[in-house]
């Protein structure tokens, strides 16, 4: 526009094009097509050349004809919607399946022939324009990422893979980098810690990838958030916020910056597995390089602006390391006992063969019914059982604890007798040996009686026999005499160790032998 401009300016000036030639502004040819133009149109000496003027005249004569479309062409354009539905539908096709579908109908035309074809009439494949965002309010947000760095040696000669957390102011551009093995949850929750400590403060947003540690459904409009995860963003007051599934832009600010972090910081670096020295390294190559460099595209330092802008907005670091919970389910099975972290927790018995979710962290299990906590216990060593007898049936909390006093308890409150003669049973190095018997006289106390087996407990103890088979059949035999007896009769227990009185053993006097 300057060249055709002086062009013009000379040719009003009366310079011929002879004249502006030799004066080095343009060619001959050239200033004489510029002067037609003016001429064509009704451009005076006397104009001013506006920039419109300048614009039209510079129009008319670079005017090209459009050229005449190639045969394949004009084939394609006679079916051009069927081309364009093929490659803007919900599930398009590939170009390679179009000129397929093309080549059964008899239109052969070459594959470059029709890919020139869909870029130029359908911008097919081309990068849509981008939008530049404005930067959030100071310590507004952060963007977070997993980047792999590379391979660390060991201390027998392996290598091992390892990744970096970025986390990246996104106003100022000040970042960390925290240096793991893992792209856990645990590793996530505490490099967000450590991110806060080094600032020195908490933003209010999280914008992450969907990494499984964090997102368990990946959705524009429905993100699923891993609850765990979740119970962080709210014990550390934070909002979360996920990006797209294959959508980098969303968190442009701190994409770009692993291959960064991997060309200044780690690659050229002789780096072991000792992740303590890994942190302190990459912090101080944060504080002290990435964040007094002058950002390529604020051209300002990160550091200082974080500082000055960002740091008085933020809200207070947390001052209790965050416990990392675990949601999962487990089944109650017939024993009121769920299996959870290799340990057995007890259940009230209207939850048996429920399947309950589970919340574990380091000091405590609570296990749901959809929304109501039924059960929590404090957490044990893998191995062990925590049970409340509270969740048995009435009356079957003894027989599930299984204890020696429980049952010498149960047994004195049937009498006197049968106390003692449970703790006789019960006397011994291995007295658990001995339960099944004494839950046997417990049986018989609820099918005989209390008072009649405390009675023939006595008995037994006075001759010192302590067999609870021998008293079931003497309650047996007893029961039998009195199946036996005429109605109304009352046959009396025997009330001594023989069945015949003691009389019936007298010398009568007189008596012979073989006589009366």
């Amino acid at each position: 526009m300057i060249d055709v401009r002086e062009v013009l300016r000379r040719w009003q000036a009366g310079h011929s094009a002879r004249a502006i030639a030799r004066d080095g502004v343009a060619d001959r040819k050239t200033a004489g097509r510029y002067i037609d133009a003016a001429a064509a149109c009704q451009l005076a000496r006397t104009d001013e050349l506006g920039e419109d003027v300048v614009r039209r005249i510079t129009e008319h004569v670079q005017a090209r004809p459009e050229p005449e479309r190639s045969d394949p062409r004009r084939v394609l354009d006679q079916h051009r919607q069927r081309i364009q539905t093929w490659l803007e539908q919900d599930k398009p096709l590939k170009l390679v399946r179009v000129r397929e579908l093309l080549a059964r109908d008899g239109i052969d035309v070459s594959y470059t022939t029709l890919r020139r074809y869909a870029r130029d009439e359908f911008s097919w494949r081309e990068r849509a324009p981008t939008v530049r965002v404005d930067d959030p309010p100071p310590g507004e947000e952060v963007q977070v990422d997993f980047g792999q760095m590379g391979y660390v040696r060991t201390a027998d000669g392996h290598r091992r893979k390892l990744w970096v957390l970025i986390v990246t102011l996104t106003m100022s551009r000040y970042q960390f980098v925290w240096p793991t093995f893992f792209q856990t949850l645990d590793a996530l929750c505490e490099g967000l810690d450590a991110a806060w400590d080094f600032f020195g403060g908490v933003v209010a947003r999280v914008v992450i990838d969907n990494m499984t540690a964090a997102v368990t459904r990946a959705d524009a409009l429905d993100p699923g958030i891993n609850p765990s995860f979740a119970e962080y963003a709210q014990a550390r007051a934070v909002f979360i916020d996920p990006a797209r599934v294959r959508r980098p832009r969303d968190k442009a600010r701190v994409e770009n910056q692993v291959a960064f972090v991997r060309e200044r910081w780690f690659e050229g670096e002789a780096f072991d597995d000792d992740l303590d020295a890994l942190r302190e390294s990459a912090a101080a190559w944060c504080r002290d390089v990435a964040g007094m460099r002058v950002h390529g595209t604020t051209r300002q330092v990160p550091r200082l602006v974080f500082e000055q802008h960002e740091l008085p907005r933020m809200k207070p670091v947390p001052e209790v390391p965050f416990d990392v919970p675990r949601w999962t389910e487990a089944k109650v099975h017939p024993d009121h006992h769920v299996q959870v972290a290799r340990a057995l927790y007890s259940v009230p018995t209207v939850h048996v063969g429920k399947t309950l979710r589970v919340r574990v962290d380091k000091r405590s299990v609570r296990l749901y019914w959809h929304n109501d906590l039924v059960k929590s216990h404090l957490r044990v060593e893998p191995g062990k059982r925590s049970t409340d007898t509270a969740d048995y049936p009435t009356g079957k909390a003894p027989y599930a604890t299984r204890t020696v006093d429980g049952l010498a308890t149960q047994a004195r409150a049937l009498g006197e007798h049968v106390g003692i003669y449970a703790a006789r049973l019960l006397d011994g190095p291995l007295p658990w040996t001995k339960m099944r018997q004494v839950y046997a006289l417990l049986r018989l106390c609820q099918r005989y009686g209390s008072e009649r087996v405390d009675a023939l407990c006595a008995r037994a103890l006075a001759f010192d026999v302590v067999s609870v088979p021998r008293i079931e059949r003497m309650l047996k035999q007893a029961q039998k005499a009195e199946d036996g007896a005429p109605a109304g009769r009352v046959v009396k227990l025997p009330s001594s160790r023989f069945a015949r009185e003691p009389s019936s053993f007298a010398t009568r006097p007189g008596a012979t032998k073989g006589g009366e």
